[in-house]
């Protein structure tokens, strides 16, 4: 019985290969061109460039920006950076907790946030989320 069905499959397989390979030969034929792309790397990886900021002590009195970067669209993340807030207000409420949405989409620089950081936060925690 196992042998049987055995075979069968392999029959079966056998058959849906020979019109695979005999519909890919037709469409080949009408002078088409199939592009194969290889995903194997072929240069080197890039040097990393280890994060220099140092470690907040403690988070106590600090300000800390929580960036959406729109990633998903305006409404995607930004009910849990507000958990997020919640969290911090109820766990650290020394801590100063500011949410801000990134201008523009989530590729495009904001340098005008970035200022902002640099000069009011002392952390940020900026990406995607939810």
């Amino acid at each position: 019985m196992k042998r049987n069905l055995l075979l069968c499959c392999a029959v079966i397989v056998t058959m849906a290969l020979a019109v695979l390979l005999t519909s890919c030969q037709e469409n080949n034929s009408a002078g088409r061109i199939i592009t194969v792309m290889n995903p194997a790397i072929e240069n080197k990886m890039v040097d990393r460039i280890p994060m220099t900021a140092p470690r907040l002590d403690t988070l106590d009195g600090k300000t800390i920006y929580l960036v959406d970067i729109n990633w998903g669209g305006p409404d995607a993340a930004y009910s849990v950076f507000e958990e997020m807030k919640d969290w911090f207000e109820k766990n650290n409420p020394s801590a100063n907790i500011i949410i801000r949405r990134k201008a523009g989409s989530y590729t495009a620089d904001d340098p005008e946030l970035w200022k902002e950081i640099a000069a009011k936060g002392n952390a940020a925690l900026v990406g995607i989320s939810g």
